[in-house]
């Protein structure tokens, strides 16, 4: 999925030079593997006695403005700092007497209203961090003050003993995600369908040639070639087998659209799928950000997301639902005051979703700071919840993880009561 980036020199410039290094590396691995970019990531169970909920993790990069999804209404100091571009009170929705949401999130009301989706506000990192590379790898890597290097998800897996069905596989412009970089196998990829050997078909059955070359290979060769394989086989039966989504479920025509209904096909299949993330951008709006209203760009990419995610939900059906938990991160919140060019610079703290059958849902979670000046932190809305604390108590609750340190170190899991335990 592509991600829209504010065109800073910083965001130019690592940008390229990390693709270019990227592509160079996963050329390497499986060269035959098409398929376009891995926004995608995919983790599957070694062990089908897993009972844990599949963790869907919603990268809403660019720096999300939580302050105009979960609108602080019953603060005056958001509407002074926001003359022009602040949801008015009469428009917003969820019935809130201090937050309300903004209008444009309508198609997720009904999953607010019945309690499977809630909000954690003035959530976000330990410390400061305004730009957008940076931050989004201590996001992904979560143990500021540590040696560690491996991505929050991939010691989660380990933890879990995932194993399956291989590791570190780039498809195509591919992009490996931070969040999965460790020894832990993960699959990446643009979409379910596309998960083929480039060439192989009836007459040149490459993958079979393949599997033939490896019989009785060294178990590290074999293990591999294995996975990859097995993995090919696995999709060619799901392409097969085609999908229909459920319940009326009706995916918006875009990029997170298509592949939050690839999760979904995933999870409905018993494909034993713990673990997704999917990315989605265009969140850095530094200018024109508008009112609320269709046709301007929040109120417009708001929209995008509520009916992507509200498909979602509907697809997989109370049922469903009851085994997945979905969480939105962004790399850091957006300014309290407006600019000059009606946007929102970099700023802090930040609104987190959490939609599932385990959620406490309809309402906002987290401790208010306030807007007033002396409540901000340099500008910005303060972070009184370490959103690895919010994940943290989700992992234990609906995941199964016991030693939380090991994902999170030195992190306790917040008391928030956000998720029922399974």
């Amino acid at each position: 999925m592509t991600t829209t980036a504010c065109g800073c020199e910083e965001e130019r410039r690592v940008t390229l030079s990390r693709r270019r290094v990227l592509a160079a590396g996963a050329a390497g691995a499986f060269a035959g593997l098409a398929g376009a970019q891995l926004d995608t990531q995919l983790a599957f169970a070694a062990d089908p006695a897993y009972s844990g909920d599949v963790l869907v993790l919603l990268s809403l990069r660019g720096g999300f403005d939580g302050l105009s999804a979960v609108v602080p209404a019953g603060d005056p100091a958001y509407y002074a700092a926001r003359p022009t571009i602040g949801v008015p009170k009469g428009q917003l929705i969820g019935g809130g007497t201090f937050f309300g949401l903004h209008p444009a999130l309508a198609p997720l009301l009904p999953f607010w209203t019945s309690g499977t989706l809630a909000a954690v506000h003035a959530a976000g990192q330990p410390a400061p961090n305004r730009s957008h590379f940076s931050a989004m790898e201590e996001l992904e890597r979560a143990a500021p003050g540590t040696s560690t290097r491996t991505g929050w998800l991939n010691r989660m897996l380990g933890s879990l003993g995932a194993d399956d069905p291989f590791a570190a596989v780039a498809m195509g412009t591919a992009r490996p995600s931070r969040v999965l970089d460790g020894p832990v196998p993960y699959l990446g990829l643009t979409s379910v369908d596309g998960l083929t050997l480039s060439g192989d078909d009836a007459t040149k059955p490459l993958a079979a040639a393949m599997a033939a070359l490896y019989t009785g290979a060294p178990p590290a060769l074999a293990r591999t070639a294995g996975q990859l394989t097995g993995a090919l086989a696995r999709a060619k039966t799901l392409r097969a087998a085609g999908y229909t989504p459920a319940n009326g479920a009706a995916y918006p025509d875009s990029e997170l659209g298509a592949a939050l209904r690839d999760v979904a096909r995933l999870i409905k299949t018993d494909a034993r799928l713990m673990t997704a993330t999917v990315d989605s951008g265009a969140w850095d709006m530094h200018e024109n950000l508008g009112i609320a209203q269709p046709g301007r760009r929040m109120h417009d990419e708001l929209a995008k997301l509520a009916a992507a995610i509200a498909a979602f939900a509907t697809d997989l059906g109370a049922e469903g639902l009851r085994r997945v938990t979905l969480i939105t991160i962004s790399e850091f919140g957006r300014r309290v005051g407006q600019n000059g060019s009606g946007g929102l610079d970099h700023g802090y703290g930040n609104a987190m979703f959490v939609l599932g059958g385990g959620v406490r849902g309809g309402k906002v979670y987290g401790t208010w700071p306030g807007l007033a000046a002396a409540r901000l932190r340099d500008g910005d809305l303060a972070v009184t919840t370490d959103y690895r604390a919010v994940i943290g108590e989700i992992l234990r609750a609906r995941c199964g993880v016991g030693n939380l340190s090991a994902v999170f170190p030195g992190v306790t899991a917040s008391s928030l009561g956000l998720v029922d335990f399974r």
